[in-house]
């Protein structure tokens, strides 16, 4: 997974957790968090944007707010493959990572629109964006690696060689 390519929907600065998972759907069933992602985005109709783009690119401090752990558990259950930001809050970053969908620091919302192509090499750095590259930095091999199992949970049972079903 160190290369990631797709469409892009594009947000703004301090995109809060109150706008990437509102705090009524903390009611709602697991499974079923994706109904209700972006949901408190003002002017955002992200159910349609989502069926053709999987790549969310961000101002700063993108996922800023409560911990709620289930925001990003709610994009990447609505298809969201890797969230590009100018900066993420702390707490978001590490729940996205644990959960096994790709955050990646780089400065290119000024250089995009919704529906542009995107690819990102999470492993070197370097970003195509509608043909011109650029170079961040790239993600550590110690986060690559956990989200090369799908998350924490995942790596350590696999460090551990404890069997998912167990």
């Amino acid at each position: 997974m160190t290369k990631i390519s797709g469409k892009v929907i594009v947000l703004g600065d301090n995109v809060d957790t109150d706008q990437i998972l509102p705090g009524y759907a903390m009611a709602e069933p697991f499974e079923t968090l994706s109904n209700f992602a972006m949901a408190g985005a003002p002017g955002l109709d992200f159910k349609d944007k989502i069926k053709t783009c999987d790549i969310m690119v961000a101002g700063r401090n993108f996922g800023c707010g409560s911990s709620r752990e289930q925001a990003p558990h709610a994009l990447k259950q609505a298809g969201v493959k890797l969230i590009i930001a100018q900066g993420f809050a702390r707490i978001f970053r590490r729940n996205s990572i644990n959960i096994g969908l790709p955050v990646f620091v780089a400065d290119v919302v000024d250089k995009v629109k919704d529906g542009d192509e995107i690819s990102v090499d999470l492993s070197t750095g370097e970003v195509v964006v509608n043909g011109e590259t650029f170079e961040f930095a790239p993600l550590s091999e110690t986060v690559q690696r956990t989200l090369s199992y799908g998350g924490l949970i995942p790596r350590v049972r696999a460090d551990l060689g404890i069997d998912k079903e167990a």
